[in-house]
């Protein structure tokens, strides 16, 4: 466990001092292929491919800025106002199931809108909920053995903004929220006793839910015959396999695909890493699961150089959310998950994902320019004041 004092400033060599680096130059990397991708994957919906292209560009743009902006941010400054954070982060998620409100697309209210920009506020929640409970988890960290203190109150943090999502409803959402969320308990030093019966209690919750909507019960029972229900719960599933199977080992060319071409849903968004497979082969398939294999060993190495718990916790669950978020969407395309709506971080088409993305990258940058000074902290401040 990582004490919440000023650590002087050890350098451990190249790897570490550079870790920030290396999750920029793989971020922007996932984004070019991302773009190159979209105009594939767009080039027979309405409007053109441009239009789209042109949009993620603004995106990519966007989620540069919001990385430059909270790259710059004091976070021990930034933590004096966590709750209002949280508390305008779940003001949203209340705002966004209300009808009239939040915009319903298939059935989930996930999005305020804004004019022609639609902002999926989950998003939001991913990074509030580490924030707020990074802060909690580090100003108690004395107590973390307690049941009340060190495990119930953090949990409630979690359940908070779990329960939120899922009114929407978002499953996927929820259960990433929520494997971050007891990870970040364990690193912080919760005891597994409370940890594990809590895990249980989760999947049980998820599975009532699953067994009591009609739908999702009915798409996870085809996902159990994918090819059996390939015209019915598991179509698009079925098409994202057979985009694999086509691309084979060397791809059939960049732009010379066809299972977008009206026979893949969401080719753009969720289910964009199969266009990859089918145009570019198994070697980039292979080397997007790398280059999400490389941003988590960067940012854990980077974790050894944290000054305190708080951005401990804070840094370790942004890597998390990126990576957790990955292996979601690359299990889902690949059949491994029964399918669910979620991006492919940095390369999906989407706004409100990039910013996201954005945003947790500028943490990992802030932390690198700030740890590498020593007394990160100013003196003086306590954790009384912080809190």
């Amino acid at each position: 466990m990582v004490n919440d004092v000023p650590a002087p400033d050890l350098h451990r060599g190249r790897f570490t001092l550079n870790a920030a680096a290396i999750i920029v130059v793989c971020a922007i990397g996932l984004a070019i292929l991302g773009l190159s991708i979209l105009f594939s994957a767009t080039v027979a919906f309405k409007g053109g491919p441009y239009s789209y292209l042109n949009k993620q560009i603004v995106g990519v743009g966007l989620a540069a800025f919001v990385a430059f902006v909270v790259s710059r941010i004091d976070l021990e400054y930034a933590r004096r106002h966590v709750w209002i954070v949280g508390g305008v982060a779940a003001f949203l998620l209340l705002l966004v199931v209300i009808p009239g409100i939040g915009i319903s697309v298939k059935g989930s209210r996930r999005w305020l809108g804004f004019g022609p920009i639609r902002f999926q506020v989950s998003e939001l929640g991913k990074i509030a909920m580490i924030f707020c409970l990074a802060h909690y988890l580090a100003i108690n960290q004395m107590r973390i053995a307690e049941f009340k203190r060190g495990f119930l109150m953090p949990i409630g943090i979690i359940v908070a903004f779990v329960g939120l999502i899922l009114l929407e409803p978002d499953f996927g959402t929820s259960a990433l929220i929520l494997v971050v969320g007891l990870i970040l308990l364990f690193l912080a030093g919760a005891r597994w006793r409370y940890i594990l019966p809590s895990l249980g209690l989760a999947v049980a919750g998820f599975t009532v839910l699953v067994l009591n909507n009609e739908n999702r019960l009915r798409r996870f029972l085809a996902f159990l015959d994918v090819e059996g229900n390939k015209q019915a719960g598991t179509y698009q599933l079925w098409q994202s396999l057979l985009a694999f199977a086509v691309g084979g080992t060397d791809g059939v060319g960049l732009g010379q695909g066809r299972q977008q071409l009206n026979f893949l849903p969401e080719a753009h968004t969720d289910f964009i890493f199969a266009v990859i497979g089918e145009e570019l082969g198994l070697a980039f398939t292979l080397g997007v699961v790398g280059v999400f294999t490389i941003i988590f060993i960067a940012g854990f190495m980077h974790l050894r150089r944290a000054p305190n718990l708080f951005q401990y916790l804070l840094v370790a669950g942004t890597i998390l959310m990126i990576c957790l978020q990955a292996i979601i969407n690359l299990g889902v395309v690949t059949g491994r998950l029964p399918t669910k709506g979620m991006s492919l971080p940095f390369i999906s088409a989407g706004l409100s994902n990039l910013l996201l993305m954005g945003g947790l990258v500028g943490i990992i940058i802030n932390t690198q320019r700030t740890w590498s000074r020593t007394g990160l902290q100013r003196e003086g401040r306590s954790l009384q004041e912080i809190a």
